[in-house]
């Protein structure tokens, strides 16, 4: 039965968030200022937490274990598709984080690198109502699908919630000593000469290479969080607060979007800083729109996209309308392009999600060889890092992330990675330069609740 109450349009969901953040597992999908819709959620009616060959599916009736495939135990906890509610772009589905090593169910890959992150692989709600907010039309609605028997006693409940004071947050978020990063200049140098030597040797056309910063936290984030979306605000931020973990994401790139069957994905390659010299600028965003080279990375990765949507798309429905487009956010430029194509019969969202994971920007070409040297070259493991945030209605929708520029924060310790794409022609230096612009607004935001610069 569909619910749909307005509530009073604020143009910063974070009043609405602390409402409800200390309900079970809440999220906020925020749109950063720059997007259209914030999603809002708490209190999953099912949850499903992937930890090696495992799933714990969690519900009203208790709690039950399945070694099927991930993706395919989401879709039958959404049920039978319902028609999408107009404006609405999210009223009830599952919402949450598949980490990059989610892909060892799909892609045999050695195990070398450390699993320092002891997190779920993958950590989905299943979600029977959404707080969403539309900064086009200026409108907040508390929306559901009323798809299970208790919805309708909790709607009231929430609104209430949203009517009465903030709910105020929790301890006082502080980070101790260094912040340290698992690979020096020295040793980042010695991984990107291996990356070389595999690219000569026609490995790969690109693999790319993330160094992990990590130092001692203590608190509670959600306020490191609210100061990150103001140094770094990004169309496909998110922070979910779970028992598990804190994630703080401010990413700029969408991994895929599915709007009634048409697929859209927006890879980010190449990139440099922003100038506070409007002119220099200016310059930057030029050289980065018609450098060769960073066209030809971005190049790379369209062509890898458009063979893996190729598997799930209908033939010759595949195409890139846009390439090689500046995008610029707060601390640097990006080159974006855009690929679509129309989903085939008989395949969904979660078939596209499966076939396209992970997203082939934070992996390089070939993907499978690839992520095989990633694994080699890279001394922990990324968890959430380069895996995606974001939602799949009942109605067969979906939009998602590509988990960049986070934060992962759990066990008193806080972590975030930085990496890039490297090319035959790439120089140490400045690839090595890259990861430090994209780090740069995390590093402050450490630094700013407590961390000490490191190695």
């Amino acid at each position: 039965m569909l619910y749909s109450s307005p509530l009073p349009y604020c143009s910063d969901a974070g009043a609405y968030f602390a409402a409800i953040r200390d309900l079970p597992w809440a999220a906020w999908l925020d749109s950063g200022g720059s997007g259209r819709f914030d999603i809002l959620v708490a209190q999953p009616v099912v949850t499903l937490v992937t930890q090696g060959e495992s799933t714990e599916i969690r519900d009203s009736s208790g709690v039950r274990h399945a070694a099927a495939e991930p993706f395919s135990l989401i879709r039958e906890s959404l049920g039978a598709f319902i028609e999408p509610m107009p404006d609405i772009p999210f009223s009830g589905g599952a919402l949450g984080y598949w980490s990059y090593d989610l892909a060892r169910r799909y892609h045999p890959l050695p195990h070398i690198a450390l699993d320092a992150e002891h997190l779920p692989e993958m950590a989905v709600g299943i979600y029977d109502w959404a707080i969403v907010l539309d900064h086009q039309e200026l409108s907040a609605r508390l929306v559901s699908r009323q798809r299970y028997a208790g919805t309708a006693q909790v709607l009231p409940q929430i609104l209430r919630r949203l009517d009465a004071a903030s709910v105020g947050g929790g301890e006082v978020f502080c980070v101790q000593g260094k912040i340290d990063s698992n690979l020096t200049p020295a040793a980042y140098r010695t991984a990107f000469d291996a990356v070389h030597k595999y690219l000569h040797a026609g490995d790969c056309y690109q693999i790319n290479l993330a160094q992990r910063y990590a130092a001692q936290a203590s608190g509670d984030a959600y306020a490191a969080y609210l100061e990150l979306r103001k140094l770094s605000p990004a169309p496909y931020a998110a922070f979910l607060d779970w028992p598990q973990v804190q994630i703080l994401c401010a990413s700029p790139e969408r991994f895929l979007q599915v709007r009634q069957g048409r697929v859209e994905t927006r890879p980010i390659k190449g990139t440099r800083p922003r100038s506070s010299d409007a002119v220099e600028d200016a310059r930057l965003a030029q050289e980065l729109r018609v450098h060769p080279k960073d066209r030809a990375e971005n190049l790379m990765i369209v062509d890898l996209l458009r063979n893996d949507l190729g598997k799930c798309c209908e033939p010759g429905s595949v195409r890139a309308p846009k390439l090689f487009e500046v995008e610029s956010f707060a601390n640097v430029h990006h080159l974006v392009s855009t690929v679509e194509g129309r989903l085939q019969n008989g395949c969904d969202a979660l078939d596209a999600m499966r076939e396209c994971f992970p997203g082939g920007s934070i992996t390089g070409a070939p993907k499978q060889r690839a992520m095989e040297i990633i694994e080699q070259l890279e001394p922990h493991r990324r968890g959430v890092y380069c895996g995606c945030i974001g939602y799949v209605g009942f109605d067969g929708d979906m939009d998602t992330n590509i988990a960049i520029r986070t934060l992962v924060y759990s066990n008193r310790e806080i972590r975030c990675w930085a990496g890039g794409g490297i090319v035959a022609d790439s120089q140490c230096d400045a690839e090595y330069q890259e990861t430090l612009d994209k780090a740069a607004a995390m590093l402050k935001l450490l630094q700013r609740f407590g961390g000490k610069p490191g190695r």
